[in-house]
């Protein structure tokens, strides 16, 4: 699954590079989309020295040091590897979190995105648009959201945190019009237990109780998946 949707990204940004001569990428922080980058450094063929990027999200309140800061796995799963041209990091401890969101908001709408890389949360999200936050015609690139507590246990159980009592209570995140500007969407979900959150998304109703399964609607998303994460569909 990671070497398929690594060489789906590979063509696609060669092909953009070679048409606009630079591509923007958006990328999610996450530990299901590791064997992607890491397949993706490893098939090469994208001058990265062309590439801007971006991610989706980060916990209010932490430095990019802090050991779950998602601008801390980025830096040291993406930037120190595929040096980018440049990596617009969301700075989860600003001094005016709204003035933070929209200074990010202004970087990502100064020209389109080309790819939006992303995952699926087990209770839905993308992003950190949980279900009680998400809204399919947002107004906003970038807000500040509380996160539901199914979420703050996803991050207990892939080791961010050592417990649910000191999981950040609010986060930055983009918003799924904002993951959706992008010209191409790659949606990578491994492992059994986000098996519900993918039935919920290819065949529940399309509503914000899970929100991926606003993804049906984008014409421009192709979704990744394997046994374990497809385990959960029905025949059809």
């Amino acid at each position: 699954m990671a070497a398929a949707a690594a060489l789906d990204v590979r063509d696609y940004l060669q092909a953009c590079l070679n048409q606009a001569g630079e591509a923007r990428v958006i990328l999610a922080s996450a530990n299901s989309q590791i064997q992607f980058l890491q397949a993706v450094h490893q098939l090469g063929g994208v001058d990265w020295s062309r590439v801007t990027l971006f991610h989706m999200d980060e916990y209010l309140g932490i430095s990019d040091r802090h050991s779950a800061s998602f601008a801390r796995f980025m830096r040291e799963q993406v930037q120190e590897k595929f040096h980018p041209q440049a990596f617009h990091f969301l700075q989860g401890d600003a001094e005016l979190p709204l003035s933070e969101c929209q200074r990010y908001a202004d970087l990502l709408s100064a020209q389109p995105i080309d790819l939006c890389c992303l995952g699926i949360g087990e209770n839905g999200h993308l992003a950190f648009n949980d279900p009680p936050v998400a809204d399919f015609q947002d107004p906003h690139l970038v807000k500040l959201v509380k996160l539901d507590d199914l979420c703050k246990q996803q991050q207990v159980d892939e080791g961010h945190f050592p417990s649910l009592a000191v999981v950040p209570s609010f986060a930055y995140t983009l918003t799924i019009p904002a993951l959706c500007s992008a010209r191409k969407m790659v949606c990578i979900v491994p492992e059994k237990r986000k098996a519900a959150a993918v039935r919920a998304t290819l065949e529940g109703p399309a509503d914000t109780a899970c929100p991926a399964s606003w993804l049906r609607s984008q014409s421009q998303a192709t979704l990744y998946l394997d046994a374990d994460s497809a385990s959960g569909l029905s025949e059809r």
